[in-house]
This record gives C-alpha cells, sequence and structure tokens, in this order.
C-alpha cells in the first residue's frame, strides 16, 4: 500500500526534506497591503515582517479552502497513492485541520485520514515527517497516522515574543494577559499545550527569555537524543545563537533546522519571535543527516483569505 503525506504550510518544513519525502504542502493564505495570497509563494516573511513594523500595518491569516485540500488529495490519489494521511497545525489555533476534514469528506473518508497535531510550527513538522518516513518505510496507513499522533504528542514548543500584541489581535492568547504583558514589561516564555497558546514563565528581558527556553529544552530533553528546530522571523541572529546554544548543552541532538516562520505564523507573533521545537528520538524513525541550515519553510495560519475567511483573524 503507497502512503501520502500531506500538511500545510504552517508546519515549516525544510525544502529539502518535502522534496525527499515527496510531502504535499497545502499554503494557507495571507492578507496584507489590501492584497491576499498563498503564504510562501505570493507572501514572503520579509514582506509581513515590514507590514507589522509600520506604523498601524496590519496582517490577517486565512486558511486553505476545502477546494485547495480535494485537489491536493485528488492531485496525490491520482499520481498512484492508495491512502493519504494529512497531519495539521492544531485546531485551537486555526480552522485548518477543519477544512482538511471537508476535503476528507467529499474525496472519501475510507482514502484519507485527517490528523490535529494539536501542535504548531516543527510541532506540526516533526510529527509530518515521522509520518512520511514512516511511508517510506512501507508502513500502511494506520501505522503512518500512529507515527505521527506519537511524535506530536511528544513535541514541546517554547517561544518568546517580543510583544504580545500579535497574538492578542489574533485570537491566540487573552487580552488580560496580553495587556498584563505590556504594563509590566515582562518578556513570557511561551508554549503550546492542549493545542493552545499559553505562558509558561514571565522573565524581564530578552536576554534572559532565551536563556530559560535553553534549560527549559535541556530539561525536557534529559540525555536522549533528539530533533530540534529554531524558529525566528526578522531576528536571525539570535536564532543563530539560541541554536548554538542548544547544540552546545544538549547530549545528543539527531536534527536541526533553523528557519525563518513563515508568513501566516509570523503575522501572530510578530518580528523578534523566536522559538524551539523539541522532538525526543524515538529509536525506530531513521536518523536524518542534516545540519543546521536556514530554510524559510512556507506556513500560515487560519482564516480563509480567499474564499472563506472563518478564521481567527489578524487584524
Amino acid at each position: 500500500m503507497s502512503v501520502a503525506v500531506v500538511t500545510d504550510s504552517t508546519a515549516y518544513l525544510p525544502a529539502a526534506l518535502v522534496e525527499r519525502y515527496d510531502v504535499e504542502v497545502v499554503p494557507l493564505y495571507v492578507v496584507l497591503a489590501g492584497r491576499s495570497g498563498r503564504e510562501g509563494s505570493d507572501v514572503t516573511p520579509d514582506e509581513v515582517a515590514r507590514a507589522l513594523g509600520a506604523r498601524g500595518g496590519q496582517v490577517s491569516t486565512s486558511r486553505p479552502t476545502p477546494g485547495d485540500f480535494v485537489a491536493a488529495y485528488r492531485r496525490r490519489l491520482a499520481a498512484g497513492a492508495d491512502r493519504i494521511v494529512s497531519v495539521h497545525l492544531s485546531g485551537e489555533l486555526s480552522s485548518t485541520v477543519d477544512a482538511a476534514r471537508l476535503a476528507a469528506a467529499q474525496v472519501g473518508e475510507h482514502l484519507v485520514t485527517v490528523l490535529d497535531s494539536r501542535s504548531a510550527a516543527m510541532g506540526t513538522g516533526f510529527a509530518v515527517l515521522a509520518a512520511a518516513r514512516a511511508a517510506a518505510s512501507g508502513a500502511d496507513a494506520a501505522q503512518v497516522a500512529t507515527a505521527a499522533r506519537e511524535t506530536a504528542a511528544g513535541a514541546r514548543v517554547l517561544f518568546v515574543v517580543d510583544t504580545l500584541d500579535h497574538l492578542r489581535r489574533g485570537g491566540r492568547i487573552g487580552s488580560a494577559a496580553a495587556l498584563l504583558g505590556s504594563a509590566l514589561a515582562v518578556k513570557p516564555v511561551l508554549h503550546v499545550v492542549d493545542g493552545r497558546v499559553v505562558p509558561l514563565e514571565k522573565v524581564r528581558t530578552s536576554s534572559r527569555a532565551l536563556n530559560r527556553i535553553v534549560q527549559r529544552a535541556v530539561d525536557a530533553a534529559g540525555s536522549g537524543p533528539v530533533g530540534v528546530a529554531v524558529h525566528h522571523l526578522a531576528a536571525p541572529d539570535r536564532a543563530q545563537r539560541l541554536a548554538d546554544q542548544l547544540t552546545a548543552r544538549l547530549p545528543d541532538v539527531r536534527e536541526l533546522h533553523v528557519s525563518e516562520l513563515g508568513a501566516a505564523v509570523g503575522a501572530h507573533v510578530g518580528p523578534g519571535a523566536v522559538g524551539v521545537v523539541l522532538d525526543p528520538f524515538r529509536p525506530e524513525a531513521p536518523a536524518e543527516d542534516t545540519s543546521p541550515a536556514d530554510s524559510p519553510a512556507g506556513a500560515e495560519h487560519p482564516d480563509e483569505a480567499g474564499p472563506d475567511t472563518g478564521e481567527h483573524a489578524a487584524d
């Protein structure tokens, strides 16, 4: 049985791995300056960072349409896949997974298994990689889906933002928490729990916040092997310093990816955001021979920009 793996652009998969494992990536939509475009191809992270940095600049995001997913699923079935496993950004943060489910109902739920990763960025991406590696090894659809679920459940997503305003405007964090953070001038370390963005701890400076992310990652990793992804928006130097600290302190890093956040997620965290995704390595998952490389993967956030804007808009 041939199993194809599909995801959305918020997984931030390095382009080389997308190509190697033949993963289908369905982009979200980003709206800025009066125009809408697909994240990654039509709207870049740099454009989003500039728009958010401008006085009064606003950016909103939308999920792919069910039709986008139908086209992707039919494309993979026509290319010879017998089954499809489709892994997506947390349904608590986006309605992207709902669009995928609507598409699966049209194409055939016996053919398409849709999974909510309950995570974000490479928290989803590592789950997609686990699924794709399982599929490449000849696993059936149930085994591929299990690999994705277990990986997503074990991933840790930690990040810090320069301001909570973008998350507040996009509905990803409560107004009270955002206003308190601004009033106290704190830099909260955030993480994803049960699919939601939740404050983890509060510190006074960006440097301390990054130090806490490193320590939290070291504590979570223990002595075992891990995969690591470092994300940023318009903060490549900070991201590289974070990657260097992690490789120096983590005992067994099996793969490391450093990449700029795509336009859709970048619209919600804002310029200066830096984060880490930690994936405890499972022995059955083949190690990837990858070195730190900046691979700006495409990603977006939910709300349909084109045909159906039913997501949490970041305006």
